[in-house]
């Protein structure tokens, strides 16, 4: 027996003017283990391609690749050898009609450090939105990534400090652990702008916010509601109202989507019912052939980049 789906935003009532319906689904997210070292990228992917379009795709593959049944996950599939042929195939098949937005998990928390404790906290953070404190992240990042353990250490307390499952954590010395490990970091970037201008009193008030679960800052630790906002900006094209059909995933919860698309809104200057974002239906991959073409592509991009990084598939 299946259990019922959870997550999701489905429209009301059918959206106005021009609507493009997408399928996506992910690879590589580990939930709030962002720091897992087997999985440093998530790949989003979507498609626009109906429902009989890609049971035929997903048909070609087995019966002219001479794939099995079980064998659309990218692991297997890569591991056939037929593969390239298969994936160039696959690829050209999909050519204008899809992309994929990856995700750096290293990245994803120099940006949340950034925008969560320097900035107002956003529903569009970590978006090309949000893109004034952009050069502070990165910058940020390169000294995250040359300093080995120092840097390692101060992204493992920032995670430790704002995970917010466990409600007795107040007063924990996370606070004091992630200032610490800040310190230690400072030892190889004196002149980091963002390292100098965190402020403990601001930090602790941030996390004080989490742990009583004020809903109007964005969860700390899921990558997945930006990059859906990508996915979202990018088939919308500032024209279209994106209707997105998605594996479950119970991060994107109802409360959390009404928050991105009324921040969505708000940043086109549009009233919330006409936001890019017109709604989000859960599904279960094993009932879309839509869903298990964009899973196929998600998990080929993270583990092969290079394979769909023409610009045709792929966002920047």
């Amino acid at each position: 027996m299946r259990l019922p789906l959870q997550g999701g935003l489905p429209p009301v009532a059918a959206p106005s003017g021009a609507v493009v319906e997408i399928a996506c689904d992910e690879s590589g997210f580990s939930g709030t283990n962002l720091l897992d070292p087997a999985t440093p990228v998530i790949a989003h992917a979507s498609v626009d391609v109906t429902v009989a379009e890609a049971a035929e795709l997903l048909a070609t593959l087995r019966s002219g690749f001479r794939f099995a049944p079980h064998e659309f996950k990218s692991r297997q599939f890569l591991r056939r050898p037929e593969a390239a042929e298969a994936l160039a195939w696959f690829l050209a098949a999909l050519r204008g009609r899809a992309r994929v937005h990856l995700v750096d998990k290293q990245l994803f928390l120099v940006t949340r450090i950034v925008d969560l404790l320097l900035g107002q906290p956003s529903y569009l953070a970590g978006t090309r939105l949000a893109g004034q404190r952009r050069t502070d992240a990165h910058v940020l990042h390169r000294a995250v990534r040359t300093t080995g353990p120092d840097g390692d250490a101060f992204l493992a307390a920032f995670v430790d400090m704002l995970r917010t499952k466990r409600r007795d954590r107040a007063g924990d010395g996370s606070v004091d652990r992630f200032f610490a490990a800040r310190d230690a970091l400072l030892r190889h970037a004196p002149t980091d702008a963002v390292l100098t201008a965190l402020d403990r009193s601001r930090v602790a008030a941030v996390q004080a916010r989490l742990y009583a679960e004020d809903r109007s800052i964005p969860p700390p630790l899921e990558p997945l509601l930006p990059a859906l906002a990508e996915t979202v900006l990018f088939w919308s094209a500032g024209q279209r109202r994106v209707l997105v059909t998605h594996d479950e995933q119970s991060a994107l919860t109802a409360d959390r989507l009404r928050r991105l698309q009324r921040a969505l809104a708000e940043r086109a200057g549009l009233p919330a019912g006409e936001s890019p974002l017109a709604g989000l239906v859960m599904t279960d991959s094993r009932d879309d052939p839509r869903v298990q073409v964009a899973d196929l592509l998600a998990g080929v991009a993270r583990r092969m980049p290079g394979a769909v990084d023409d610009g045709a598939l792929r966002t920047p």
